[in-house]
């Protein structure tokens, strides 16, 4: 049986571009308007103009049974909650994942946020620190990627970074991808240390690291939505992806409006652009 090549060459890496500057564009607008009293439907449909207005298409319309640009989890829903009207409250702790098909060509990140409030001081501080804690695992995982032989040392990195940063799980059902042509391709990015080395990383790799970290428990359950994974003990979780090809030049965040170099500045890796 045929199986496509997980390297990409310098033409295909060039044409991910666009997919992922669309999706960190309909993050960001999701970002900017994610406050209280604000629904996740209407991030939504911010999201879902940002892309097309590009010349994109939501990816995640294109997953069978699916039928919205963003998953928005909320407080102890971990990953792949659906949208709804619901308006958020101060002190939620929002993880937002989206992603965007250009031409033919994917790209995905997420993001948390915690809200502001001032009655749950030591709520927000905790939330905060989770968040914290699992997107500079994202940038240990991105950093280690810079100068790894294979795969698997990004995982070993993350896991290391998140139980020396205190009592937090890392969920081990869900793990991050390949990406290109399909949103979900081979190979699988885990975030933790396997006893395996994985695929070599040299130019044309192009993955979607994305740690999902929760304060408590591992074990989770899928919602009667079907969809929605959420932490079993109810303990708050946080989310964090980016969409990242390896080239000739080094590293570049597809899905970072920088390429990554602020993210990457406290690792002492500089980003580069393709040629």
């Amino acid at each position: 049986m045929f199986r496509r090549s997980i390297y990409k060459s310098p033409a295909e890496l060039r044409s991910m571009v666009a997919a992922g500057a669309a999706t960190a564009a309909a993050l960001d607008e999701a970002r900017r308007l994610l406050a209280p009293g604000v629904t996740p439907l209407e991030l939504d449909a911010a999201a879902e103009r940002v892309i097309r207005g590009l010349g994109g298409i939501p990816n995640f319309q294109l997953v069978p049974g699916y039928r919205h640009t963003l998953c928005v989890s909320v407080d102890d829903d971990v990953v792949h909650g659906i949208p709804g009207d619901r308006a958020f409250r101060p002190g939620d702790i929002v993880s937002v994942d989206g992603g965007a098909e250009v031409d033919g060509w994917n790209g995905d990140a997420a993001f948390t946020v915690v809200l502001p409030d001032p009655s749950r001081p030591d709520v927000v501080a905790a939330r905060e620190l989770l968040s914290s804690v699992t997107e500079a695992a994202l940038w240990r995982g991105i950093a280690t990627l810079a100068h790894a032989r294979h795969l698997n040392e990004v995982g070993a990195a993350i896991e290391e970074h998140v139980h020396d940063a205190g009592d937090y799980g890392i969920l081990t059902d869900y793990v991050g991808h390949g990406i290109g042509r399909t949103m979900h391709e081979e190979p699988p990015v885990f975030n933790y240390r396997v006893d395996r080395k994985g695929p070599t990383v040299k130019p044309g790799l192009v993955v979607a690291i994305e740690p999902m970290v929760v304060a408590g428990d591992l074990e989770t359950f899928v919602r009667d939505d079907e969809w929605t994974v959420t932490t079993a003990d109810g303990a708050d979780s946080a989310h964090w992806e980016h969409s990242v090809a390896v080239h000739e030049g080094g590293i570049w965040v597809l899905t970072a409006e920088d390429g990554g170099a602020a993210g990457l500045a406290p690792f002492g890796v500089v980003p580069v652009p393709f040629a």
